[in-house]
């Protein structure tokens, strides 16, 4: 599609930007920076980024129907009062390892907040395998461990019909599906519904359009790929200027704008001049199909 337009919105050069959520309240797009230990938040309006550090390597960010956010950080799941600039944690998981932190994050459409755990990593990608596991966090703030054994824990999304649970543990490069009990937050019946190419590298974040198909960011393969959950088919790719494309959602007025983050960690003086936007926040215009509005968190 000739009209698919890319705009890099924030030159930031982010050590790890991911978790890409808009914030339709305050007309903003949150993310956050992993490595760079930062909740940050780019208005479309200012075309600045403000960002609030914190203690400890943060990997998601997800609305609070209460207000403000919550946040995955290090170990633990947090709150996040913006204006204050004030961390309170809620809960700890993975307390019998010391080599974990969280990954990616979100929430189902009930209100609970998702998020898996992964080893800490040696180099990007390269980390100690089977360590982490995937949670749930419920608006009663108790937590359940769905299953442990993953490897970088991932994108993760649910069908419009709220009955199929999308996931990714990324060196397994398969995006796969669970049958999704909404009321129970329960999982079960995990297949594969797609493996990436070689040229698409590694399955990172992921995101639903108002059409049911899986947008998901490829680390390593600087790409956008459109994916139909049900026949299993590659239907699109956008490509980047940055080979670490993170995340991804919609966002803007009407949900018609794709936002991908992207990291520079692990990039030496030559690669990173050769990609001096290598970190920035994009926005993909054009696309011709519009997102699904994200969950706020119950508790």
């Amino acid at each position: 599609m000739s009209s698919v337009r890319i705009e890099c919105v924030a030159q930031e050069g982010y050590r790890l930007g991911e978790s890409p959520v808009w914030d339709e309240k305050e007309g903003a797009l949150l993310y956050v920076d992993i490595t760079g230990r930062k909740v940050c938040r780019w208005s479309p309006v200012t075309r600045q980024a403000q960002a609030i550090p914190v203690d400890a390597p943060v990997s998601s960010v997800a609305l609070r129907k209460s207000g403000d956010y919550v946040i995955t950080l290090g170990t633990r799941f947090a709150a996040l009062k913006w204006k204050e600039e004030l961390v309170t944690t809620i809960t700890q998981v993975d307390k019998d390892k010391a080599n974990t932190r969280f990954n990616d994050g979100k929430v189902d459409p009930a209100g609970r907040y998702f998020a898996g755990t992964m080893a800490e990593e040696i180099r990007p990608a390269v980390l100690e395998r089977h360590q982490g596991s995937l949670y749930t966090l419920f608006p009663d703030l108790s937590v359940v461990k769905h299953f442990d054994q993953v490897d970088i824990s991932n994108g993760l999304d649910w069908s419009l019909d709220h009955r199929t649970f999308f996931y990714i543990d990324s060196l397994s490069y398969s995006v796969d599906a669970f049958d999704y009990d909404l009321q129970t937050g329960k999982i079960g019946n995990r297949r594969s519904i797609y493996k990436l190419e070689k040229e698409e590298s590694i399955p990172d974040g992921m995101c639903i359009d108002i059409e049911g198909k899986l947008w998901v960011a490829c680390y390593d393969g600087g790409r956008v790929i459109r994916l139909d959950p049900e026949t299993g088919k590659r239907l699109q790719t956008v490509k980047l200027p940055v080979d670490k494309t993170t995340s991804c959602c919609f966002g803007g007025k009407d949900y018609s704008e794709m936002y991908v983050t992207s990291a520079s960690d692990g990039m030496d003086k030559e690669w990173l001049s050769r990609q001096p936007q290598a970190g920035g926040i994009f926005k993909i215009t054009g696309l011709g199909v519009k997102g699904v509005p994200p969950y706020p968190f119950a508790g």
